[in-house]
């Protein structure tokens, strides 16, 4: 594809070239990428993918690295410290990088040019490594430390609790001992679990049997400061009786994604006997745990806390874990992390379908709704933690670990903790050593697995657990009778979705019905509706293989407007109103998530088309699909009173025009094209599209298909439109003349509008005839109008008031042997509107039509903040996309930040030469397609390759200079007359 000439800006009269950088200074750069080929974002996997960080040395970390490195989108995985697992594994290394040293994690990120850390233990992110990294422009997937006090600080997350009516355990803080000892012995309930509030490497709470006990925690806690200054204030709460779960999410701030629940085992002996650890080993799912008490956790606990948190100023992004005891009163929180457990991390992890990368992602873009993750439904993962000597005491080291090999021959994950490389052997290091991890197709196979993994494997003193899932196990053990649920149909889980989606339902009613869902039928009543003399309209369609590019993309909201539009589109070809719809769900298991956000989609659309979701069918069919799989099919019921019926054949004569209406892509028709097409190309689903990088491919195509109903109705019963035909499969070739007398056929013009992007792209890709463009897809057209010439035009504008429509053609009387339909000058369009493909790209949060600008600052950003508030009138024709500082830490970033403008930090001290750091700077800009530079208070002086690169043509892309050299004192003039005329 070629790229687009550019239109020159001309330089200001003030400046005929840049020698030094004014603190108010513009530079305008001015270039285009390819929608679907920059090097950088779209040529293939390997092009894509980059470095990452991951920040600790457990088994945590370890299982973070491998998921992370299963990733096409990820080159290479440090891991700093790391330990002996993570040691020149594969794409995965350790690092030596100080992680204590935020300063020096930012350096090591420049310098390996890392786009993303992941921060795995609690003390960083207390420390606020997240805040530090962010602020020096690197991306970085955990919460801030003011988001982290959820865990850092017990006392603030009790208060958190009670201020969000967050069940929990009575409680009272205390910084004095002896009103704490008052409180366990005064207090109304068995106040006997001790906390220390600040963190204690998973390790600061005591649950007593006795207040004698309670109090003596106390004393040893804040007294004898057995947990240091975690210990200068202390949570006694409540001791609550029930079971002991744990439930983690993603989160971006405002959806969260729940995890499969996980249970840990803290004792250090079989039974639950012995001391305290960090975890002697943890299971996944946890069958006790129903739909609808994790549908209820979801709701009562977690996004709560989500919620409260972002109202509290301190949006949550990351992992949050919730400690939960399921009590006779419900779940009640024991506790936050605002990280992966460990061990629970081993067993959540290798149970994700999804990709992580793009998970933590979507997390830190804040999309996370667009790309819930996925898990393996029919497995389930043990770990079992094989510990030193003495532990969780004083233990050795420095002893050999062998068999890890045999481990790996059964078919385990052996996650590294504390372990270490001596002279080419694995020796331990820590008191938690190493994890093995089985997954199988049930908990008692996977326990089994497991534990013959960690016979294979020997070093001196091993301890470890042998039960790891017990009551899990004698849960599923329970005698009982074979249920439909055992047969794998869910009829909980039905009548789950049937209830979520009564309300979307209840939204479409209108005039003839009210939608309730429930009946064994459907009723509308159309002399309610306004009909005197109707015909019934009835269709029915599918989505095709469409389905198949939502699935792989986990995109399931937008395909429920596609099967409605389908059906609604067709109706209208006889002019008919759409008055309800019926869906079918079919699906070999049930998963409630999906189910509704498609059924969701389909009331939306219901509502836009004007016609009620009158009902539907959701049919759970075990061994009938594949899982993860689902198939829909809709049904569409319109009227249209007898005398305004679709097409008028009698009326259709030579000379009369077409009107073609804008499709908003491919619609959702020839998908097994399209798909071969991907699949042979270099691309795939998950390949980043257009300047701005925030859409994919995929998201690209499942664009949902347009709706006509409302906006053309009005028309179609005007009198003026002899003929409607909706562009669906068979393309233009065989779908307009299905409302043509048998005699006339349709000269068409490809030149008259505008073809989208995707069909270039399809057409250069799939090397398409013009035959097979026009035979299977709309090529822009969705919609197609016969009118008479002389009302043309005025059809034509009212169509325009809600549709982009065009003139496209006409009618003619065929010729024997002619066509139906002839397409003149479709491959000239295609090959010209190719360059469309590196112009009109989907910008997702970039602003159509406005340029986009970085802003280059050295300190307090006075002049951004003024940028910042221009850009935001809606007159400007600018958005700031980025603000880059050559010094860390300025209040310029803080404001950046504030107003949701990405930032990065390019240090000059730390390049040798201008040349260098220049170069370093247009990089970044090229990161983020930036057209123009604002120097706004940036005190570095610009080098001369720095200024020749970007004021000539550069690669086929042109570009322009301008700037204010004025003395110190006019500068802000100068800068106001750049904001005028640039902004």
């Amino acid at each position: 594809m070629s790229v687009l000439k550019e239109t020159r800006i001309p330089p200001s009269r003030h400046s005929p070239q840049i020698s030094v950088a004014p603190p108010c200074a513009v530079l305008a750069l001015r270039y285009f990428r390819k929608i679907f080929s920059h090097p950088r974002v779209l040529s293939g996997a390997q092009a894509m993918a980059e470095r990452v960080l991951v920040i600790g040395s457990g088994g945590r970390e370890h299982a973070l690295a491998w998921k992370l490195a299963q990733s096409p989108h990820v080159k290479h995985v440090f891991v700093a410290p790391g330990n002996a697992g993570t040691a020149d594994n594969g794409k995965i290394s350790n690092s030596a990088v100080p992680v204590s040293d935020h300063a020096a994690v930012a350096q090591f990120c420049r310098d390996q040019d890392i786009r993303l850390v992941v921060v795995g233990p609690e003390v960083p992110l207390a420390a606020g490594i997240v805040d530090d990294l962010t602020a020096a422009g690197i991306k970085c997937f955990g919460p801030t430390a003011k988001a982290a006090q959820l865990e850092s600080s017990k006392s603030f997350t009790k208060a958190f609790l009670d201020r969000h009516e967050i069940p929990t355990a009575r409680w009272k803080s205390f910084t004095d001992p002896k009103a704490a000892c008052a409180f366990i012995n005064s207090a109304t309930f068995p106040a006997l679990v001790v906390k220390a509030s600040g963190l204690a490497a998973g390790k600061g709470v005591i649950v007593a049997s006795t207040k004698e006990q309670a109090c003596k925690a106390v004393i040893e806690i804040m007294q004898d400061k057995s947990f240091g200054t975690a210990g200068e204030t202390v949570v006694v709460e409540e001791r609550l009786e029930g079971e002991e779960i744990s439930c983690l999410c993603f989160s971006d701030g405002v959806t969260i994604a729940p995890m499969p629940p996980a249970q840990d085992h803290k004792r250090l002996m079989d039974g639950d006997e012995g001391p305290n650890t960090g975890g002697m080993g943890a299971y996944s799912p946890a069958p006790q745990i129903s739909k609808d008490l994790l549908q209820k956790i979801r709701e009562t606990v977690l996004q709560k806390t989500v919620d409260g948190m972002r109202k509290e100023g301190a949006p949550y992004l990351g992992v949050l874990y919730a400690g939960l005891m399921l009590t006779k009163d419900g779940p009640k929180v024991l506790e936050f992390n605002c990280r992966f457990g460990d061990p629970e991390c081993q067993v959540i992890l290798p149970l994700l379908r999804s990709d992580l990368y793009e998970v933590m992602q979507a997390v830190i873009n804040r999309r996370l709704a667009s790309s819930m993750p996925a898990w393996k439904e029919d497995s389930a993962a043990v770990t079992v933690v094989m510990a030193s000597q003495g532990y969780p005491g004083t233990y050795p080291k420095g002893l050999e670990i062998t068999g890890l090999a045999k481990a790996k021959q059964l078919g385990l994950e052996v996650f590294h903790a504390g372990t270490a490389l001596k002279d080419g052997r694995v020796v331990t290091s820590g008191g938690r050593v190493l994890t093995v991890t089985a997954i199988k197709e049930d908990l008692p196979t996977a326990l089994q697995e497991a534990n013959l993994g960690v016979a294979a494997i020997h070093f001196q003193g091993a301890i470890y657990r042998r039960d790891i899932g017990y009551r899990a196990i004698a849960f599923l053990r329970q005698s009982r009778g074979l249920t439909y649920k055992n047969s794998g149909v869910d009829i909980e889980a039905g009548n789950t979705l049937v209830q979520r989606i009564k309300p979307f339902a209840a939204a479409t009613s209108r005039s003839g019905c009210n939608a309730e869902l429930g009946g064994f039928a459907g009723l509308f009543d159309l002399k309610a509706a306004g009909y005197k003399d109707p015909i019934l309209v009835s269709g029915t369609d599918g989505v095709g293989t469409k389905l198949k590019i939502a699935q792989q993309c986990q995109k399931h909201d937008t395909i429920g407007q596609d099967l409605v539009a389908m059906c609604v589109n067709d109706i209208l070809a006889q002019g008919a109103e759409p008055l309800f719809f019926l869906d079918y769900f079919a699906c070999g298991k049930l998963d409630v998530e999906v189910a509704q956000g498609v059924i969701a989609g389909i009331a939306d659309a219901c509502r836009k088309a004007g016609c009620a979701l009158l009902g539907g069918e959701t049919a759970e069919m075990p061994g009938m699909y594949p899982p993860g799989e689902y198939d829909l099919a809709g049904f569409a019921v319109g009227a249209v009173e007898r005398g305004q019926m679709l097409p008028q054949l009698d009326r259709i004569t030579e000379g009369d025009v077409v009107i073609g209406v804008a499709s908003s892509g491919v619609h959702s028709n020839g998908f097994s094209l399209v798909r071969k097409i991907v699949e042979k190309s270099s691309l795939d689903f998950s390949s980043r599209v257009g300047v701005s990088g925030d859409q994919t491919l995929g998201e690209l195509l499942l664009t949902p298909t347009k709706l006509y109903s409302k906006t053309l109705l009005p028309v179609l019963r005007s009198g003026h439109v002899k003929a409607y035909a909706h562009i669906t499969g068979g393309g233009l070739l065989e779908n307009i003349p299905r409302v043509l007398p048998e005699s006339f056929g349709v000269i068409l013009d490809a030149l008259t509008w505008k073809i989208p992007e995707i069909f270039c792209w399809l057409h250069k890709e799939g090397n398409l005839s013009e035959e097979e463009m026009a035979r299977t897809f709309n090529c822009g057209v969705g919609a197609v109008l016969v009118v008479q010439k002389d009302v043309a035009q005025q059809v034509l504008r009212d169509i325009q008031g809600h549709e982009t429509a065009w003139l496209i053609g006409k009618v003619v009387s065929l010729q024997r042997g002619s066509d139906n339909v002839k397409v003149l000058n479709l491959h000239r369009a295609l090959q010209a509107n190719r360059s469309l493909c590196v112009q009109s790209h989907i910008q997702g949060n970039i602003q159509t039509g406005k340029m986009k600008v970085a802003v280059l600052i050295s300190g307090t950003g006075t002049n951004l903040e003024a940028l910042i508030n221009s850009t935001k009138k809606d007159t400007s024709y600018a958005q700031i996309v980025l603000v880059i500082s050559n010094k860390p830490g300025v209040e310029g970033l803080r404001k950046a930040e504030r107003a949701g403008i990405p930032t990065r930090v390019v240090e000059h001290t730390r390049y040798p030469s201008r040349t260098e750091f220049d170069s370093a700077v247009d990089k970044v800009l090229e990161e983020f397609s930036v057209e123009l530079i604002c120097l706004a208070g940036f005190m570095r002086i610009l080098s001369g390759p720095f200024v020749k690169k970007w004021e000539g043509s550069r690669g086929g892309n042109a570009c322009a200079v301008g700037s204010c050299q004025e003395e110190t004192e006019s500068h802000s003039k100068g800068c106001v007359w750049s904001r005028k005329s640039m902004l």
